[in-house]
């Protein structure tokens, strides 16, 4: 690779295989990373072993020869660890998933073949299936002790990565819907990517997923696509076909192409999809910022705009907190202020991308210390833990020696 600072690094954190790509800023294109020299092998196992006598981790390809060949210990259900909070046995030792998931990360970094590769890394961004709350949990710890800051790595699903790889590609590839079909072995799932032009931003949506199961082989299975192709796309105008996952092949589906193929349809398929789209994630949000007018409306959208009225420097001000459009996940904020003539928290609430209507939402604060006006001083912390979920903490932090803070917090947990 020939990028070796201010690196922008997608990696797809799948159940069976991983991959990981990089932005070449010369070809102004993400670039995937082969996990054996000189092969256009670009998946790596899902897997992690343990080697005993050297005291440390492999990954991928690497990992699965440790185990069969050198006795090591081999970790396969890491994906399925990081779903829970419950600690793995490894080697008589109990590890918590997320350091397990920061071994696998950093083994894959090594990929790179970057030194100090965090400290010259300015993005990276991990797509998988699915993010639950305890996925995100370990995933945020594994990020953060390997050195990333908060702003320097992002989360997505394969849903929003999709969004990022499409439309990052050249305009006719989606001014109109896009299809996407995942194969699963014999299972697969068809779903459409939709853009509304009549708003602004313009929404961007995927349909809920419809799936079949394809005859084993041959024609049969063949015929049994077809017909599910005709059911999906029936006779609306694609832009283009996006496939992935491991099941389709050339081999049988002689029908099947030509018919995803008509009228001149343009049809991709490929296994790097959603690495590449996790780095296009990376270039768009940090650098070039080109799909501003377009909001992708995920199932880990925030729609909420979250604020309180102030004084700012003496005059009355609105004071955002959290920005509707931003992943749960990524949803935090903080704030210090002192009260004045107040007993209770009042919140703006707003939802710009439905009626915009705003509403004010009060948070009473029982037993607040009674001092003189303006000596009254508090934080407040906002963060949410599922997509409709929000906990805030409140703390009261005194005003200087003459009114020390009394430790009091309160909390609430709310949907606005």
């Amino acid at each position: 690779m020939n990028e070796i600072r201010d690196l922008i690094i997608g990696i797809d954190f799948g159940k069976e295989y991983s991959q990981i790509c990089y932005y070449d800023r010369s070809a102004k294109e993400p670039r995937s990373l082969s996990m054996k020299v000189g092969s256009s092998q670009y998946e790596a196992p899902t897997r992690l072993c343990r080697r005993v006598e050297q005291g440390d981790y492999c990954v991928g390809l690497e990992a699965e020869y440790f185990a069969k060949e050198k006795g090591g210990i081999l970790i396969d259900s890491l994906y399925e660890d990081c779903e829970k909070d419950a600690p793995v046995l490894v080697a008589g030792e109990e590890k918590e998933p997320w350091e397990l998931l920061a071994f696998f990360l950093k083994g894959m970094l090594k990929f790179l073949g970057v030194m100090e590769v965090v400290k010259n890394t300015k993005c990276l961004v991990i797509a998988s299936p699915s993010l639950g709350e305890i996925q995100v949990r370990n995933y945020q710890k594994a990020c953060e002790s390997l050195g990333f800051s908060p702003e320097r790595y992002m989360l997505m699903d394969y849903g929003e990565s999709f969004f990022y790889y499409v439309l990052t590609q050249k305009k006719e590839i989606w001014n109109r819907s896009v299809a996407w079909y995942a194969f699963s072995q014999d299972t697969v799932t068809f779903r459409k990517l939709l853009m509304n032009y009549g708003t602004k931003p313009v929404l961007v949506k995927l349909e809920e997923p419809q799936s079949t199961v394809l005859e084993e082989s041959g024609e049969e299975r063949d015929l049994s696509f077809c017909k599910f192709i005709r059911e999906t796309l029936g006779t609306e105008l694609f832009s283009s076909i996006q496939m992935t996952g491991n099941g389709f092949s050339l081999d049988w589906a002689k029908e099947s192409v030509k018919l995803l193929c008509y009228q001149k349809r343009k049809v991709f398929y490929g296994n790097n999809l959603f690495a590449k789209g996790a780095c296009a994630a990376g270039v768009e949000r940090m650098e070039e910022k080109n799909l501003k007018g377009y909001q992708y409306l995920s199932d880990s959208l925030v729609l909420t705009d979250i604020g309180i009225d102030m004084r700012v420097m003496g005059s009355p001000a609105y004071y955002p907190l959290i920005e509707s459009g931003k992943n749960w996940y990524e949803c935090k904020a903080y704030c210090e202020f002192i009260l004045d003539e107040a007993k209770e928290l009042v919140f703006v609430v707003n939802r710009p991308l439905e009626n915009g209507e705003k509403k004010r939402i009060a948070m009473a604060l029982p037993g607040l210390p009674v001092r003189p006006n303006k000596t009254t001083r508090l934080s407040l912390s906002l963060s949410y833990v599922s997509p409709k979920e929000c906990h805030i903490t409140v703390k009261d932090l005194g005003f200087g020696d003459m009114f020390p803070a009394t430790g009091k917090v309160w909390k609430e947990s709310v949907e606005w």
